[in-house]
C-alpha cells in the first residue's frame, strides 16, 4: 500500500497543509493535495456547500471549495469532515480530506496525474451531510 504523509507549512498567510502520497514500493511521488483555508471577507458560512471543481475537464489539477457552517449540536461539531474521489465504479481512489474542521470556507488543490481519463465523482461528508459533485479527466 502507499504511505501518506501530512506536511504543514506556516507562512504570512496562515498554514497550509499538503498530504503527500508515496508510492510504498519506489518512495517516488504518486500524488498529492493542498488543503487552505480560505477566509473571504471574514464571513462564516452559513450552510454545507461543495462547489464543482474548476477547471473541469482538468489535466493534472484542479481546485474544490467546500463550506463548513458552524453548528451548534455537540455530536454535529464532534464530527470528521471526509472529502473523497470516487472512480466511475464507486471504488474509493484517493481521501483528499479526513480531519475535524473548524467552520469556514476552504478549497483544496487536487492533482490527478496518476488517473486516466475519465469520470469521477468527489463526496463532502459530515455527520449526517453528504454532497457529491462529478468531475472528468482529460488526457
Amino acid at each position: 500500500t502507499n504511505q501518506w504523509i501530512s506536511v504543514n507549512e506556516v507562512n504570512n498567510s496562515g498554514v497550509t497543509n499538503f498530504d503527500i502520497e508515496l508510492d510504498a514500493g519506489s518512495g517516488k511521488l504518486f500524488s498529492f493535495s493542498k488543503l487552505t483555508e480560505v477566509s473571504e471577507n471574514n464571513f462564516t458560512p452559513i450552510k454545507f456547500e461543495l462547489e464543482q471543481n474548476y477547471p473541469n475537464p482538468f489535466n493534472p489539477t484542479t481546485t474544490i471549495k467546500y463550506s463548513i457552517p458552524v453548528v451548534t449540536t455537540r455530536e454535529l461539531s464532534l464530527q470528521t469532515v471526509k472529502l473523497i474521489v470516487y472512480n466511475i465504479l464507486g471504488k474509493e481512489v484517493v481521501t483528499l480530506v479526513n480531519q475535524k474542521q473548524s467552520p469556514g470556507n476552504y478549497e483544496i488543490k487536487f492533482n490527478g496525474f496518476n488517473l486516466s481519463s475519465g469520470i469521477y465523482f468527489y463526496k463532502l461528508k459530515y455527520g449526517s451531510y453528504a454532497q457529491a459533485k462529478k468531475m472528468i479527466v482529460l488526457k
